[in-house]
């Protein structure tokens, strides 16, 4: 269940970054509808930075660098990707006014995006949200198998890098699952959330490029696990 509320003012970046502070974010019914409402679950999504879990068959993937995996190179193609129809999901909460405001909050420098590229073809990654020393996952999209887990994998060991404590994804699927995802009641997560605000994280602790190997990002993972 969770708390829903019509967005009745005009919402701007700003105004996003105290909604965030106080545990809320916004959605659409669909990309066509150009509404915004207010939502709070009452049970709130986690993945915990400490005991982070990678099957050996996605390590081996990340550790071959099939994949190369930028960030902040195309984040409006990655909230392109989110919002296009994926298989068993033809329709999305992500419509014009959400993108406009997460482009406008990466202008400003609290939203971020991972990018995962085959050669020269962008085949999936993520994007979300900064804010002290907690990221709020939003979305993320595949093209090619393992594409947005790759991605993830990359986020979490920047995160770490960073001195992040909470990484919020908002609602646990049977993908986070298995990277440990779990749901805490609305209140736990306000007193992660509250104690989450009071210092400062860094997201670009590891340079952007050279793009990071994937080794190196479960260096980085295991040492924090």
């Amino acid at each position: 269940m969770m708390s829903r509320n019509t967005a009745s003012t005009e919402i701007t970046p700003e105004v996003l970054l105290r909604a965030y502070a106080c545990g809320i974010f916004p959605m659409a019914e669909s990309a066509d509808d150009p509404s915004l409402f207010w939502v709070e679950p009452e049970m709130r999504g986690v993945i915990p930075l400490t005991g982070f879990r990678i099957a050996s068959r996605l390590a081996r993937t990340v550790r071959s660098n099939t994949f190369t995996v930028t960030v902040d190179r195309a984040f409006k193609a990655i909230i392109a990707g989110c919002a296009a129809p994926q298989p068993g999901r033809n329709d999305t909460w992500i419509n014009q006014r959400i993108r406009d405001l997460y482009i406008g909050l990466h202008k400003l420098g609290h939203a971020h995006s991972v990018e995962v590229w085959q050669d020269d073809d962008l085949v999936g990654g993520l994007y979300g949200v900064n804010l002290g020393r907690a990221f709020f996952g939003e979305s993320m999209f595949h093209r090619a198998r393992d594409a947005s887990k790759v991605a993830l994998v990359h986020l979490v060991a920047r995160l770490i890098a960073g001195e992040f404590e909470l990484l919020d994804t908002q609602y646990v699927t049977e993908h986070l699952r298995q990277f440990g995802a779990t749901e805490i009641p609305r209140r736990r997560y306000v007193t992660l959330l509250e104690k989450a605000l009071q210092g400062d994280a860094d997201f670009d602790r590891l340079p952007a490029e050279p793009p990071l190997d994937g080794a190196r990002a479960l260096e980085i993972i295991a040492a924090r696990s």
